[in-house]
């Protein structure tokens, strides 16, 4: 299959990588002028946990090919669209005429609503999905992260269509196992305000690395806090309990699991180690923080971590 990653962000990065060692032609889109910027290679270091539950470290420079221009006409068979989520909307729009016959892989975290995020997109090429992987770009250019086994699939209240069945077995034939959610807008919303109440915490501490029990504590309760915004927003939380389960079972068990798993989970530890975003993690907070208010939803937790993340 041709698939073509938007832009070279990390998601693109990670799968681009393992899709094209899964035998498919990959290219990058990135605007002009980019692709001499970044050069011909992808140094890599990351786990591959696909196969392994520890992970198996790669470390290679890894050959790309970039396009700068994107006619209609073009041959791809798959775009996968990942940016952050206050730019999907200007990216949604660029892609808009330039689709041509592709399948487009929503890859991507959201807080507005699916079908308005997609509005510029033919609602019959659009596949839903989300990534079990995590990192960032250092500033020495290495790409450090984290491929889980992992990759989250849905739809929105309807059996999937024969293009989103074909995007599964792409990624299944990669060695990925697909968690399926027929809420996806459900999933897509708690998911939001589970980093909104993690990242109460990971502000504070200045990393997503090395959140200790208390702080996990801290992010549970907050997220509990969060959770009515997801029914003011329509969300049934009773199709969702197992996503919920960290956040909803008892503290003296979630906090010290979640905690180790942060801090000794060897992949879980990359991917936190390795994101390299800040202002998502502030982006993400902001915009919560303002639905709740436009709902009134109180969110104590999220109020008081305010000065961690207010524009300006």
């Amino acid at each position: 299959m041709r698939i073509l990653m938007f832009g070279r962000g990390v998601i693109g990065g990670l799968y681009g990588w393992a899709l094209e060692q899964a035998g498919h032609h990959v290219e990058f889109f990135v605007r002009p002028g980019r692709a001499e910027a970044y050069g011909p290679v992808i140094d890599l270091d990351i786990l591959d946990a696909r196969r392994r539950p520890w992970g198996k470290r790669v470390v290679a420079k890894w050959p790309v090919r970039y396009r700068e221009s994107l006619e209609p006409d073009h041959d791809f068979d798959l775009i996968v669209l990942s940016v952050q989520h206050y730019g999907f909307a200007q990216a949604a729009a660029f892609l808009g005429p330039r689709v041509g016959r592709a399948t487009v892989l929503v890859f991507n975290n959201l807080w507005v609503e699916p079908l308005a995020a997609v509005e510029h997109l033919r609602a019959d090429q659009v596949a839903w999905g989300f990534p079990g992987a995590g990192g960032g770009f250092g500033e020495d250019g290495l790409l450090r992260g984290a491929l889980l086994p992992l990759v989250f699939a849905g739809t929105l209240d309807r059996p999937p269509t024969e293009r989103e069945r074909a995007v599964r077995e792409v990624f299944r034939g990669a060695g990925f196992r697909i968690s399926e959610n027929s809420d996806f807008r459900g999933w897509l919303l708690i998911h939001f305000l589970q980093n909104a109440g993690l990242h109460t915490q990971s502000l504070k501490r200045g990393s997503l690395a090395g959140l200790r029990t208390a702080d996990l504590r801290e992010a549970i309760l907050a997220t509990r806090e969060l959770l009515p915004l997801a029914e003011a927003r329509g969300v049934d939380l009773r199709r969702h309990r197992g996503e919920l389960r960290p956040f909803t079972a008892p503290l003296r068990l979630a906090a010290p699991a979640l905690a180790w798993a942060f801090n000794h989970f060897p992949p879980a530890r990359m991917l936190t180690a390795a994101h390299a975003n800040p202002e998502e993690l502030r982006a993400v907070c902001r915009d919560t923080l303002a639905e709740a208010r436009r709902l009134g939803v109180r969110v104590p937790r999220l109020e008081a971590a305010e000065p961690y993340f207010a524009a300006g």
